[in-house]
This record gives structure tokens, C-alpha cells and sequence, in this order.
């Protein structure tokens, strides 16, 4: 992040969500209180040591895989390999009070088929458990863990022990198999909508303790539906792009774990039966049914997901102009709606859902620029950055993934015009623009940087060439990737 960015952000953005820490402790164990049991009783047959791997789970509440360790043994180590400084945050930044409330949290940076294996024959653990991944590089590593685990010197070898989690539904609930999964989204939705059933959350037992980010994630929860009643009315705000309340901003907690989406389901029903039921409560569902569908898709469509063609192998002349590249990814293209955006990215890591199209549409149509090279940049700044959902929601934009509109265009003009007709965003994150009046902040002319291209419909000028080309990412043998990703790897 670069230093004017940091200090913009630090001046001008809110937290989310907009309470202290004590009152987001006093949200959290109200919420807690509701969801737990004494589970002394289920627990007496446990025995040994086990390990909880942290992956993309970092929560108490309906974590199956802390309740099945924790009723399995008399002792329970939790691990995170992570060593993402946002993730190092999410842990501890609410929660200080982790060991005291009896959770010893171990993070060991590293490689997790080096790490648990060591910890096993240690601690002489009968068991890992963690939730069940779905892309290449995940189970991958899944297989490198057992593999090593094989070889550990123990009375009795440890296993691992994956257990699904991370979706509304739960891939055994589905009404048919990921491999004939419907390659249409509203297929899907109705099927399960209509054959499967939610299942209810995993309670929490007496005497575990509660992990850090999770209080943050339960107390944005109950500020946006209860506190503030923001749930009523999110099918009409969801498209802002400036605030903290124009949209749940659940994403970066679903992303880590920290907050189920089974436990978004149930508090979208408790305010049904409590409130009010509408359009708005129900898109909530709507859009984490999107989120099942792209990952339960990544394990049929496997590493197709990340190729150049997608899942559909549409065979497309994209370009790898650095140049370009460079300016979308630098909010330097000339377009304030298409910078601001980037600038809030590089500023905050996050971005709104109407902004993702935005920026995705102006990469991959207006510049022709590979999209996987927006996606892993993306994927470099995301804090609610998840494989599957990200590689995605790329491929739709970029035409090549199940999507029967392959090309997808958002035209700046309209898309200023609809979601930011006064200019208040791009004013927000281009200070130079803020003198201007509103009607000329989209389109400055002289005032601003000169568009790098024009538009695919539009009048602009292009002012720079572009240079065809073809090359790919993180792919199989068959196709080599042109760069190396250089700022850190994927989360495991």
C-alpha cells in the first residue's frame, strides 16, 4: 500500500462495523448465549490430543470442525499456518483476551505439511481436523499433509480428518452430485431452493472459547440487521459504492471463516419472523446462494477455473500490455469511475460489487487485457479475496464462464450516470476532482489524466496501442504462465 493511499484511508474510511471493542465482546457473547449448549455429555468418550487446522474457518459458532475435535479428545491444539499480516489481524485485533479465555492459539507460519506433521508427533495428536477445500492448490496441499502424516513415527499414525463446511448448503444436501452440477446459475438456485434443506448451525459448547475476528463478524451482523435495520431496504442500496451501509459488508469474515453463512441464513429468518419479510431479506440469501454455487462449481470445473479460456475454453487473443495493465491497476486510466475504484482497492483492499464489474468490464472489453491478470490482481488485495469466488465472478465478466451473456459490457458513461450521478465517489477517492462541478467529475477532460484507451462504446481516444498477445496463469502443463506471482501466495 502506498503511503498516500494509507493515510487516505486512515483519514477518511469507517470502521466497519462502527463499534468499540466492547461492544462488539458484549454483541458477541449476547449472540453466543444463543447458540449454546452444555455439551458435557457428548463429550465423555474423547480422548488424546487432537489439532484444529485453521483454514478458512476462523470461527467458534457452527464450526463442525472445532465441535468434532473438541468432542473427540481430551485436548484440543488450534493451528493456523497463515502468514498474511490481514489474517494475523483478524485474529487479534478484537481479542486480546484469547489465552486468557483458554484458546492458546499456536500460528506458525510456514508450509502445513511441514508444520503438522511436527506437531503430531510432538504433542502425539490422534487427529487433524479441518474443513474441506476445493481448488488445486488447497488439495494439494490436503494431500501433501496425509502423505507426511504416513510418515510420522507414532504408536497409532494421525490422520486427517476433512470435514465440509464454508456454504449455506452443505454439498451433501445438494439434489445432485458437483459433477452434473448446472452450468447456469438460476438452475441452481431453484433446484436447491426447492429440494434442499439449510441445515441449522453447530452449536457452541460450554467451556470453548471464542476466537477474535468472530466478534467483529457477529457485531456487523447485528448492527446491519438489528441495530441499524439496514436489512429492510438492501436490494435497494446494495449498488453504492461510497459508505460503510450500502451493503452488508459481510464478505471479508465469510471469506475468513469468521462468520457462517448458515449463521446468515438463520438471522435473515429470525428478522423475517421478528420484522419484516421482503425483496431485500430474501436477496441477502440470493447473493450467498451465488457464493454456494461458485464453489461447489470449482470443484467441477477444477483448474479450467483458472485458464485462459474458462471453463468453456473460449479461445480468446487477449493482450498482456504492461502498460495498460499498469494504468487500470494504478487508477491511472483517465476514467475517474474506473480509477476511484482501483484507488479504494489499493487503499482499503476492498471494493464494491457494482465496482468489480465496473473495473473487470473496462479491463477485459474497453482494454482487452487478459483477465487473469485483473484476477490475480484482485486476488492480491482482496481482504474477502476466496478462490472460487473470485476466478468466479472473473470468468463471467471476461465472457469465458458459465454465463449464457458472454459479453458482459458496462459502459462508464451510463454506469456514472446510474450509480454515482453526482460524482460524490469519484470525489471521494480523487481529491483533484472535488473542485469540479458535479456534472464534470466523470468526464474532466483537460483537468484530469487523458484517457489511456477509448471505450469500447464511446468517443473517446486511445492514446496507446495495443500489443496482442497470449499467455496464462497458474494453469496446468499445458499452458505456461507468463509471470510469476511475485506478492504472496495463496492463502492455505
Amino acid at each position: 500500500m502506498h503511503s498516500s493511499n494509507a493515510a487516505r484511508a486512515a483519514q477518511t474510511v469507517h470502521p466497519v462495523p462502527g463499534f468499540g471493542s466492547d461492544e462488539m465482546e458484549r454483541v458477541a457473547d449476547q449472540t453466543l448465549k444463543r447458540y449454546t449448549f452444555d455439551g458435557s455429555s457428548v463429550r465423555k468418550l474423547g480422548r488424546g490430543v487432537s489439532i484444529v487446522w485453521f483454514r478458512n474457518d476462523l470461527r467458534i459458532l457452527d464450526n463442525e470442525v472445532l465441535f468434532k475435535a473438541w468432542v473427540s479428545s481430551e485436548a484440543v491444539l488450534p493451528v493456523s499456518s497463515k502468514n498474511l499480516w490481514h489474517y494475523t489481524l483478524l485474529w487479534f485485533s478484537q481479542n486480546w483476551s484469547l489465552m486468557k479465555r483458554g484458546l492458546n492459539l499456536l500460528i506458525q507460519p510456514g508450509k502445513p505439511e511441514q508444520i503438522l506433521p511436527s506437531l503430531a508427533k510432538a504433542f502425539g495428536v490422534h487427529t487433524i481436523y479441518a474443513q474441506k477445500e476445493t481448488c488445486s492448490e488447497e488439495l494439494n496441499v490436503e494431500r501433501r499433509v496425509s502423505e507426511n502424516l504416513k510418515k510420522v513415527m507414532l504408536t497409532s499414525p494421525a490422520k486427517l480428518e476433512l470435514i465440509w463446511g464454508s456454504t449455506m448448503y452443505h454439498i451433501d444436501d445438494l439434489p445432485f452430485s458437483c459433477t452434473p452440477l448446472p452450468d447456469i446459475y438460476t438452475q441452481f438456485r431453484k433446484s436447491v431452493e426447492s429440494k434442499s434443506v439449510i441445515r441449522s448451525c453447530v452449536k457452541v459448547s460450554k467451556g470453548m472459547a471464542f476466537a477474535g475476528g468472530e466478534s467483529a463478524a457477529l457485531s456487523r451482523v447485528h448492527e446491519y440487521f438489528w441495530k441499524k435495520d439496514l436489512l429492510r431496504t438492501y436490494k435497494v442500496t446494495r449498488n453504492g459504492m461510497l459508505g460503510p451501509d450500502y451493503s452488508t459488508k459481510f464478505s471479508p469474515w465469510l471469506a475468513s471463516g469468521s462468520l457462517s453463512p448458515r449463521f446468515v441464513y438463520e438471522e435473515v429468518k429470525r428478522y423475517e419472523k421478528q420484522r419484516e419479510a421482503n425483496d431485500s431479506t430474501y436477496w441477502v440469501l440470493f447473493e450467498l446462494i451465488w457464493r454456494d454455487y461458485f464453489r461447489f462449481l470449482s470443484i467441477k470445473q477444477g483448474n479450467s477455473l483458472f485458464h485462459t479460456g474458462g471453463p468453456r475454453k473460449v479461445q480468446t487473443n487477449w493482450s498482456q500490455n504492461q502498460t495498460l495493465f499498469d494504468a487500470w491497476r494504478d487508477g491511472q486510466t483517465g476514467y475517474p469511475l474506473v480509477d476511484a475504484n482501483m484507488k479504494e482497492l489499493l487503499a482499503t483492499g476492498f471494493m464494491s460489487n457494482r465496482g468489480r464489474q465496473i473495473v473487470c468490464s473496462f479491463l477485459v472489453r474497453d482494454m482487452g487485457i487478459d483477465w487473469r491478470m485483473g484476477a490475480e490482481w484482485f486476488e492480491t488485495c482482496l481482504l474477502d479475496y476466496d478462490p472460487c469466488s473470485n476466478y468466479g465472478n472473473w470468468t463471467y465478466g471476461a465472457g469465458v464462464g458459465n454465463d449464457p451473456r458472454e459479453d458482459r459490457y458496462f459502459s462508464i458513461p451510463k454506469q456514472a450516470q446510474n450509480y454515482d450521478p453526482d460524482g460524490e465517489f469519484v470525489a471521494y477517492w480523487l481529491p483533484q476532482l472535488r473542485a469540479l462541478p458535479k456534472e464534470k467529475r466523470h468526464f474532466p477532460g483537460m483537468l484530469y489524466v487523458k484517457p489511456i484507451v477509448a471505450l469500447k462504446f464511446g468517443n473517446t481516444k486511445s492514446t496507446n496501442n495495443r500489443t496482442m498477445g497470449s499467455g496464462s496463469r497458474r494453469t496446468s502443463t499445458e499452458e505456461n504462465s507468463k509471470w510469476k506471482r511475485h506478492d504472496r501466495n495463496r492463502m492455505q
